[in-house]
């Protein structure tokens, strides 16, 4: 292992802020005005469409909550966290690059495209704007991303908060906070939204106070004392309430209120860095770039691009933005506020997750993340970890999955802070109750994007399901949906294919970059189609590469046929979908001259909007 690097993480924390207010000054800007066209004059689904319920007309800064809060999952703080193992310099390039140019512009894009098509599907934009056979192929293959994607994060939620009465309440009170605020926005001072953030961060603000206090008290709140089968039902449950019932009530304000927690944390992380200014204990490149890591066994080519995910560019945010968000923008032009705007901060997130890391002396980085076996074969021993042990009154060896690490390297900064320096243990279990609100926030977003998603396929069926007010529709959907990742959820078998779903996420943003340049050719601008089409075939050959040296290399080596079977089927179904894109662009491109759209705009091509 390479000597410590020496660089202090204050320059990597300013160098980012600087570098994503300029791409959103200026590259973001550029995209919204000269290649979309955004024109705040046309009328949003949000508007159009305004039934109380699930199209409703939202303030900008509370949308902005409500969309960040659901793309940041568990992507830009554990996927970080999991590629320092390749040293800092890898993933630090990775996410403010692909931030910037692949992840802003693909979660921007997808948003305008799903308000251009009445805030519908992914599926449904490839249906018009391909053909029907790719829509048909791509709405099952996101269907199945979409399923192992909220397993996934609710077992990261699972895992988090049972048997921890602090995490348990903390997390647990945000759910009546937000029905407070919903309330008070929309029934007691409609449109109110300072009052109710004022409410909401004030209770909110009291709720972790008190969260120690709970803790001490057993006696009181031990029914908070939640095993993990229990908890393994209760967050499904709480997934269907939240698909079912008016946007407005919970799901919106939690997401809301849950935003101020995460960019408060973050915030309060940074002024921490500015305080301590600690320096990077681990060294720009690691001994591991070349494969056989610890914690991820490939090398840092293609697998960083897969470990960091949401962190720079994910497919799911693609499922919000064609799912919750659009419904409820009320002006185009808060597409690039929303949309970019909330990847960049996404991005910002991802790179304290990589500091928090960083800092942490190497051998205990490795110690936390890696099994026990893995750890002894590296041959190195701990330094400060036994300490840390003690200050957080927990065992923190051989934790994998990047949360720990995490909290660790969190509590490590925030207990360095003048007059917090009694106070490890606090910061550490504070900083776990908030991994699992960042990631409980994308769990109820994503189960209500899935009720809208498997509505629409069954509603091709059986008509009635497309009509978003038949309550049956509704709660039958919810209850398939929820149930087939609450099942898995319960048997806890997602954690065997949580590569899997790593491939199939990059994999989908892929493809809907590919989808929305088709848009971008449509739209006659053909000549900005690579600054959606440059990072979507990049992608795609990045993924596929990686999807290949996993079933060569792990699944096939260790028998394990279902999980190769299931790599090879996900991407077949993904090819077919490149190829009818790739098919659409010829077409369009061959068309000769434009016709005139609704609102007077020359276009390649006229779809139903």
């Amino acid at each position: 292992m390479e000597p410590a690097s020496g660089v202090n993480a204050l320059t990597i924390v300013f160098a980012a802020l600087c570098v994503f207010a300029i791409a959103y000054r200026f590259y973001g800007l550029f995209i919204a005005q000269k290649v979309l066209n955004i024109n705040a004059a046309r009328e949003t689904p949000a508007v159009k469409y305004d039934d109380g319920k699930d199209f409703v007309p939202t303030n900008k800064y509370v949308l902005f909550g409500h969309h960040f809060a659901a793309i940041a999952a568990a992507g830009p703080l554990l996927g970080p966290v999991l590629a320092a193992q390749f040293g800092y310099m890898p993933g630090l390039l990775w996410i403010l690059i692909g931030c910037v140019l692949a992840g802003g512009v693909h979660d921007m894009v997808v948003l305008f495209c799903s308000v251009r098509h009445r805030g519908r599907s992914l599926a449904y934009i490839a249906s018009t704007e391909i053909d029907r056979t790719t829509g048909f192929v791509a709405s099952w293959a996101v269907l199945a991303i979409l399923i192992l994607t909220l397993a996934g994060l609710s077992i990261a939620v699972v895992n988090a908060m049972h048997n921890s009465l602090w995490s348990t309440y903390t997390v647990a009170a945000t759910i009546p906070i937000a029905i407070i605020m919903g309330l008070y926005m929309q029934v007691w001072r409609k449109g109110d939204v300072k009052g109710a953030t004022l409410i909401g961060v004030v209770l909110l603000f009291l709720c972790i106070l008190s969260g120690p206090w709970v803790a001490a008290h057993p006696e009181y709140f031990g029914w908070l004392d939640i095993d993990r089968p229990t908890m393994s039902l209760l967050i499904p449950i709480y997934g269907f309430f939240a698909s079912v019932l008016p946007v407005w009530l919970l799901l919106l304000p939690r997401d809301y209120l849950s935003t101020f927690l995460k960019i408060g944390t973050i915030a309060g992380l940074a002024i921490g860095i500015a305080f301590v200014m600690p320096n990077f204990q681990m060294p720009a490149f690691t001994d591991f770039i070349s494969g056989g890591g610890p914690i991820v066994g490939g090398p840092v080519i293609p697998f960083i691009f897969i470990t960091i995910a949401c962190g720079a560019l994910s497919g799911f945010h693609a499922l919000i933005g064609t799912g919750t968000t659009p419904k409820m923008i009320s002006n185009e032009r808060d597409v690039l506020f929303v949309g970019y705007g909330a990847m960049l901060m996404e991005g910002f997130v991802a790179v304290m997750a990589l500091v928090a890391a960083c800092v942490l002396v190497p051998a205990d980085y490795f110690a936390i993340n890696a099994p026990a076996e893995k750890f002894a074969a590296l041959g190195m021993a701990v330094q400060e970890l036994p300490h840390l042990e003690a200050e957080v009154q927990e065992s923190l060896m051989a934790r994998p999955g990047g949360s720990v690490s995490l909290a660790v390297g969190m509590a490590h900064i925030f207990s360095q802070i003048p007059f917090m320096e009694n106070l490890m243990a606090y910061w550490y279990h504070f900083a776990i109750m908030f991994e699992a609100v960042f990631i409980l926030t994308a769990v109820d977003a994503g189960t209500r994007v899935g009720r809208f998603f498997l509505q629409e396929m069954v509603g091709k069926v059986i008509p009635k399901f497309n009509d978003k007010e038949w309550w049956p529709g509704i709660v039958i959907t919810s209850i398939i949906f929820t149930g087939s990742w609450g099942y898995l959820v319960y048997s806890g078998d997602i954690g065997s294919i949580w590569p899997l779903f790593g491939i199939c996420n990059q994999l989908l943003a892929s493809v809907t970059l590919l989808i929305g340049t088709t848009v971008i050719i449509r739209l006659n601008h053909a000549k900005y189609a690579w600054m959606t089409g440059v990072p979507g075939l990049f992608m795609t050959c990045i993924t596929f590469w990686a999807g290949i040296w996993l079933i060569m290399n792990q699944y096939l080596p260790a028998k394990q046929y279902l999980l190769a079977t299931l790599s090879v089927v996900v991407m077949v179904l993904m090819l077919f979908v490149i190829a009818g894109t790739l098919r659409r662009w010829i077409a369009l491109l061959g068309i000769e001259g434009t016709v005139r759209d609704s609102h007077g705009v020359e276009v390649k091509a006229l779809v139903e909007e």
